[in-house]
């Protein structure tokens, strides 16, 4: 088997002390960017490999942090770690990912890997699923700082990263009003999370402003899965009363939606107008381009960043909690535009 290259086959073969090899190869800035160089590229051609963990060791740090999210394929989400990475890498981080696919135990699990593998930090939106935090505080017992984006509970010394979600759900229920629609379907996620419990507030106040009763069967609970679109509009469109304007608390209901009613022949947005959330890519590359909130995951993600890189500048910052709350935007498309 080969042998693995060292710092000192690197000093014999360019004639340099082990130390200064080692120091170059850490960035040590009183090494000239002239040695570096060369030791960089003896490195390259000899194919060294840095030890890590050693060097994690040595520093107490690990120079590793993690992302955990629900799913990774939601461009959301993606779009978040894209900012995350994008923060931290001038500052020589590198990201893991963990999915949960909305599941406590998988969440409880992955904390457990991040810690044994002395991750510096840990960024994440919580499962659906969580109810118990006590996985939360067994990283801050450790000294890990952690941060919360989109999707949080409210656990003393972690910071969160979201956006106003009563705010959005306000906005975007106005909108639909401002166009006509006076009966209109709210598709909300499981209530129990903050974010959708407070997207439905937003929604039940802008009705309040405008002096609109909201029908109670006209909020439906769902999954953020096209085929839920799909069968809360048969559901609502089995009513005597039907809507003329979905607000649908994520992108891919809204999907569902539009797909099921253009099925029964339903005119969008002439006869009833869709709203969805999150502003997923896919939104307005349709047939039919689909109006949303845009969350705007990159600076959430890279807020975020910014939010771990303070907490961990200074021993009594990793005690410090930082409420970050960003403005929603709408991106208003032809699936909710009569005018």
């Amino acid at each position: 088997m080969k042998e693995k290259v060292t710092i000192y086959d690197i000093s014999r073969k360019i004639k340099m002390s082990a130390a200064t090899v080692s120091r170059a190869l850490n960035d040590h800035p009183k090494i000239s960017q002239k040695t570096k160089e060369i030791v960089r590229k003896a490195a390259r051609e000899m194919n060294y490999k840095q030890n890590r963990l050693a060097q994690a060791l040595k520093s107490g740090q690990s120079k590793n942090v993690g992302v955990i999210v629900p799913y990774i394929n939601r461009s959301f989400f993606s779009s978040v770690i894209r900012g995350i990475e994008e923060e931290l890498k001038p500052n020589g981080y590198h990201v893991i990912i963990c999915q949960t696919h909305e599941n406590y135990e998988n969440e409880v699990e992955q904390i457990d890997t991040l810690l044994n593998t002395q991750i510096d930090g840990i960024f994440m939106s919580i499962s659906k699923t969580t109810k118990d935090t006590e996985h939360i505080r067994k990283a801050l017992d450790e000294n890990v700082p952690l941060v919360f984006f989109d999707r949080k509970k409210e656990v003393p010394g972690v910071s969160s990263v979201v956006i106003d979600d009563y705010k959005a759900g306000f906005l975007a229920t106005e909108h639909l009003i401002e166009q006509g629609c006076k009966r209109i379907a709210h598709l909300s996620g499981d209530l129990n999370l903050d974010i959708y419990c407070e997207r439905y507030n937003g929604y039940v106040a802008a009705h309040k402003k405008h002096g609109l009763k909201i029908n109670p069967k006209f909020v439906v609970k769902i999954n953020s899965k096209i085929e839920s679109g799909i069968s809360a509009v048969k559901k609502l469109w089995k009513m005597d009363e039907k809507p003329d304007a979905v607000f649908s608390a994520s992108d891919y209901t809204a999907l569902g939606a539009i797909q099921q009613l253009k099925k029964m022949g339903v005119k969008i947005p002439e006869e009833v107008c869709v709203m969805g959330f999150s502003n997923e890519i896919f939104t307005k590359y349709m047939e039919l381009p689909i109006s949303s909130v845009d969350q705007t995951p990159v600076t959430m993600g890279k807020i975020a960043a910014q939010v771990f890189l303070e907490k961990i500048s200074g021993s009594e910052n990793l005690k410090i909690e930082k409420k970050v709350v960003l403005t929603p935007k709408l991106q208003l498309r032809d699936s909710s535009l009569r005018s």
